[in-house]
C-alpha cells in the first residue's frame, strides 16, 4: 500500500491519492482554429462580389471547428476498429462518408482527393 509521504500531501491537507487524481484530471486546453482567411477566399472564388458579416464568418468559424472535430473523432474510432495506430487518408474518407449525406460526401471526397494529389504533386517538384 501507500506509506504516508509529508512532502506528497499539500499545505491544505490533501492525501497523496487525491493530488494524483487531480493531476490526472488536469487536461489541455484544445486550441481552435481560426479558418476565417481559407472560408474568405472560398467565397471570393465562388461569388466574387459577396462579402461576409462578422456574425456569420463567427458561425462558419465554428461550424468548421466543429466538423473537424467530428471527422477527426469517426477517423479516430475507425484506426481504433482497425487496429492502426495513425489515421490514413483512407479513414478520412470514411469518416466523411459516414458523417455527410449522399452527394455532399462524393463531392467532399472528390476535393480532398484533388487537394492532396496537388499538394504531393507540389512536393515531389520542390525536392
Amino acid at each position: 500500500m501507500f506509506t504516508k509521504n509529508p512532502r506528497a500531501s499539500s499545505a491544505r491537507g490533501k492525501n497523496p491519492k487525491n493530488v494524483q487524481k487531480e493531476a490526472v484530471r488536469k487536461s489541455r486546453k484544445m486550441r481552435s482554429m481560426i479558418y476565417s482567411t481559407y472560408i474568405h477566399r472560398v467565397l471570393k472564388q465562388v461569388h466574387g462580389d459577396s462579402g461576409i458579416s462578422r456574425n456569420a464568418m463567427s458561425i462558419m468559424n465554428s461550424f468548421m471547428n466543429d466538423m473537424f472535430v467530428k471527422i477527426a473523432g469517426e477517423a479516430s474510432k475507425l484506426a481504433r476498429y482497425n487496429k492502426k495506430p495513425t489515421i490514413s487518408s483512407r479513414e478520412i474518407q470514411t469518416a466523411v462518408r459516414l458523417l455527410l449525406p449522399g452527394e455532399l460526401a462524393k463531392h467532399a471526397i472528390s476535393e480532398g482527393t484533388k487537394a492532396v494529389s496537388k499538394y504531393t504533386s507540389s512536393k515531389s517538384i520542390e525536392a
